[in-house]
C-alpha cells in the first residue's frame, strides 16, 4: 500500500517525507524545478511490538511499514494536465492514499506560493485540482466509448453511470462524496478516480502555535468534520528537533511543547487506519514481526502473507489476542490458563491477533 504527501510547494511535504521514513531527501529540491518524486518506507509505531520484544528478546524484531510518495508541489492546471501537472498526475494516480499537507507555520523566509497563509484556500485548491483531473478522465472515457466502432452493452451501462459522475464532479462533489453501486463500482474498476482515495489532511504549524493553536483554527476543524476529514496538527520543526534528542531530552523537550506523543507516529498509525489496514503478530526468539493485512481477511489468506505454502497447506490457526497475552504475561501460561483458541481458515483475523499457523505441504 501506498501513500502519497501532496500540497502546494514549501509547506513542508519533504521534511514530512523524511522524517516518516528516515531519509534525508533535499527539502528545497523541489524549488528548483526537480519533478520526480522521492520514495521511501515508513515504520509504523506499535507499542505491542515493542512489548513482544522486550517478553522475546528476538534477533530481529520487525514493525509494519508503508511506502510513502514524496510528489512534488502541486501548482495551478496540474490536474488538467498543464506544465508538470502530466508527471504529477502520474505520480498520484499510483498511490492507495493522500496526505495533504498544509502550511500555518510563519517564516519571512519561506515564500508561501499563494502569497499568503489560509488553509481552507489550500485545502480547496488541491481539492479542485484533483477534481478536475477526474473529470478530465470521465470526459475522455464517455469520447473513447463514443467514438468507438462497436459501443457494447457494458460500455453503454458504463457511460451512463460516468454521465452521473461527471454531472457530480461539475457540481463540485468528489468521489468520496458519490454513492456508487456495487454494480457501478464494478463497471468503473479500471479507472483510478483522484477524488475517491481517502485524504488526511496535516496542518503544519510552528512551535507557538502547537501550544497556542493557530488562526484558522475552529474553521478549519470545522471544514474538515463537514467534509469527513481527519486532520492533524503537527509542527514538522519541532518533529525533526525531536528526532535529533537523546531519550532525557526528547522528553523533556515534548513536555515543554505538550505533546504526549510524536505527531509523526500519530500520523503513521493515522495512515495505516486510514488505508483500513491492521496487523497480526507473529512471535518467538528469531524474530517478533506485525504482519500488515487488510481489515476483514480470513485467517488462510493472513496465512499467505508470510509464505504461500502455508496458505496453501493451512490446517488451523492458533490464536490469542495481544491483550490476553500481555495478561498472561508468557504464552506458556496462556496455554495453561486455556487462552489459546484454534481457528479455521474462515476466521477473520484480528486487530493485535498473535498467531501460530499450522500448515503441511
Amino acid at each position: 500500500m501506498k501513500v502519497g504527501l501532496v500540497g502546494l510547494p514549501t509547506v513542508g511535504k519533504t521534511t514530512f517525507f523524511n522524517l516518516l521514513t528516515h531519509a534525508k531527501a533535499e527539502t528545497n529540491a523541489f524549488q528548483s524545478g526537480k519533478q520526480n518524486a522521492n520514495i521511501g518506507l515508513a515504520r509504523v509505531p506499535d507499542g505491542r511490538i515493542d512489548f513482544l520484544a522486550q517478553v522475546y528478546k528476538p534477533k530481529k524484531v520487525t514493525y509494519a511499514q508503508i511506502e510513502v510518495v514524496d510528489i512534488p508541489g502541486l501548482t495551478r492546471g496540474a490536474g488538467e494536465g498543464k506544465g508538470s501537472g502530466n508527471q504529477f498526475l502520474s505520480n498520484i494516480r499510483q498511490v492507495d492514499c493522500l496526505v495533504h499537507i498544509v502550511r500555518a507555520f510563519r517564516d519571512e523566509n519561506v515564500i508561501h506560493s499563494e502569497g499568503s497563509i489560509d488553509i481552507i484556500r489550500d485545502i480547496e485548491n488541491i481539492g479542485t485540482e484533483l477534481l478536475l483531473a477526474d473529470l478530465q478522465l470521465v470526459e475522455t472515457r464517455i469520447d473513447r466509448i463514443n467514438n468507438g466502432r462497436k459501443v457494447t452493452k457494458e460500455q453503454v451501462a458504463e457511460r451512463e453511470v460516468l454521465e452521473k459522475i461527471r454531472e457530480s464532479l461539475e457540481n463540485e462533489m468528489s468521489l468520496a462524496d458519490f454513492n456508487l453501486s456495487e454494480d457501478e463500482e464494478k463497471l468503473l474498476e479500471h479507472l483510478d478516480f483522484l477524488t475517491a482515495k481517502p485524504v488526511i489532511i496535516v496542518v503544519n504549524v510552528d512551535d507557538e502555535q502547537l501550544i497556542e493553536g493557530y488562526e484558522q483554527k475552529d474553521e478549519v476543524l470545522r471544514y474538515c468534520h463537514e467534509k469527513n476529514l481527519p486532520v492533524f496538527e503537527v509542527s514538522a520543526k519541532a518533529e525533526v528537533e525531536i528526532n535529533e534528542l537523546d531519550d532525557d531530552d526528547r522528553i523533556a523537550f515534548m513536555r515543554e511543547l505538550n505533546i504526549k506523543e510524536s505527531g509523526i507516529d500519530l500520523l503513521a498509525r493515522a495512515i495505516y487506519d486510514r488505508l483500513s489496514l491492521i496487523s497480526f503478530l507473529t512471535v518467538g526468539e528469531d524474530e517478533v514481526r506485525a504482519w500488515t493485512i487488510k481489515k476483514g481477511t480470513v485467517a488462510k489468506k493472513a496465512a499467505g502473507k508470510i509464505h504461500s505454502d502455508i496458505e496453501r497447506g493451512f490446517i488451523r490457526a492458533e490464536v490469542i489476542s495481544f491483550d490476553e497475552f500481555k495478561e498472561c504475561g508468557s504464552m506458556a501460561k496462556a496455554r495453561d490458563l486455556g487462552k489459546l483458541r484454534l481457528e479455521g481458515k474462515d476466521y477473520v483475523v484480528q486487530d493485535g491477533d498473535i498467531i501460530s499457523f499450522r500448515f503441511n505441504v
